[in-house]
Order: structure tokens, then C-alpha cells, then sequence
């Protein structure tokens, strides 16, 4: 997670790699706004999820695939690849959604939205207006859309203070789609290895 702008970005697979632990689901959500070291003023259990959470984020921007990835797309748009890469490996998570999780996508979004509320009180402003956003716009779920991927990707744009980079951006990615889909399918068990446990030490 790279700016914590935008509708979501890949929300949905810190919590699937937090899950089911509650505290760990609200520190993956919270580690997009919380900065500096660890523990802070956090609640332990809290901290580890946000501490879980920039494990995650520096294992996929330093995975081979990923890097690869980047690489691929447009030199203008290379600084923005890992804005872009969350969103397409999101989507693609739920597409394939049935081989990483017994638990259906539908029970799994709305357990993660009561395990947000529960910890509301606990959660920075930031992440309490994220998680309120996620739960009433269902946006987990809609991630199952390609236009939900674009849509993201040009509302966060509209929040760099330059031009927007990802206007028109479908016309990038669309024809990416294949290679980002199979680099999804090789990465994401690598990280699901590696995240095991991590979050519960």
C-alpha cells in the first residue's frame, strides 16, 4: 500500500492475510495511516497488524514478479507501478477468490467490515473513514469488476497534487491484463507463505 488516497487500494488481501484474527484485519487497514515507529501508542495487538502490513508491502515491492511488473508498464507511469499493481491484484483475488479462501467472498467482506467496526474505537480518523466508506460502498466485493480497478486507480489520481497520472488508464492496463493475472497466480501463494504466522508472533 503506497497512498492512502482513493477509494481502496489492496485492501482486500491485507485482510485476507491478516484473517481471522480482528486485530491483525484493523491493523492492516490502519497501517495505511499510521506512521513512525512501533508500538507507538497503539494497542499491541493493533500494532502488529499495521507491523504485519509493512512486511507485506516491502515482500511485494522486493519480490522478483513484482518487480518485473513494473518494469513492463510505461516509464511515466513505473513511480505509480505499486498503486496499480494492488488495485490488478485485488481484482484478480477475487476472481480466483475460491482457490485461496474456503470462506465465500460474500461472508468473508462482511465479517471484515464487523471486525472494522469493532475496532472503530481503536482505528485513526483516517482509518475510521476508510473503513466506513469500505463497508458502505461494499467495495471489497466490487473489486470482482474490472471497472472498479480503473475507477480506483483515477480517484486516487485525482489526489496527487500534480496532474492525474491515471487518467485514461485503462488503455495501459487492459492489455496487461493476462500477464497481470499470471503474475497474480505465481506471487500470491509466495506471499501467503510468507505472511503465515508473521502476524500472530
Amino acid at each position: 500500500m503506497r497512498e492512502p488516497a482513493g477509494p481502496a487500494l489492496n485492501f482486500l488481501a491485507h485482510f485476507h492475510l491478516a484473517w481471522p484474527d480482528q486485530a491483525l484485519i484493523a491493523g492492516g487497514l490502519e497501517g495505511d495511516y499510521f506512521k513512525g515507529p512501533l508500538p507507538g501508542t497503539l494497542p499491541p495487538q493493533l500494532a502488529q497488524g499495521v507491523r504485519l502490513h509493512r512486511q507485506i508491502d516491502a515482500y511485494t515491492d522486493s519480490h522478483p514478479i513484482v518487480k518485473s511488473l513494473r518494469e513492463a508498464l510505461p516509464e511515466s507511469l513505473r513511480r505509480y507501478a505499486g498503486i496499480l499493481i494492488d488495485l490488478c491484484f485485488d481484482h484478480f483475488l477475487t476472481l480466483h477468490w475460491a482457490r485461496f479462501s474456503s470462506v465465500p467472498l460474500r461472508q468473508f467482506s462482511d465479517r471484515i467490515y464487523e471486525a472494522l467496526k469493532a475496532h472503530d474505537h481503536q482505528l485513526s480518523e483516517g482509518a475510521r473513514a476508510m473503513a466506513a466508506r469500505l463497508a458502505r460502498h461494499d467495495v471489497l466485493v466490487l473489486f470482482e469488476h474490472w471497472d472498479t480497478v480503473i475507477t480506483s486507480a483515477e480517484r486516487t489520481g485525482e489526489r496527487f497534487k500534480r496532474e492525474n497520472p491515471f487518467r485514461n488508464i485503462d488503455q495501459h492496463l487492459s492489455p496487461a491484463k493476462e500477464k497481470l493475472e499470471h503474475a497474480f497466480l505465481n506471487f500470491y501463494p509466495d506471499l501467503q507463505s510468507f505472511s503465515l504466522g508473521r502476524g500472530h508472533s
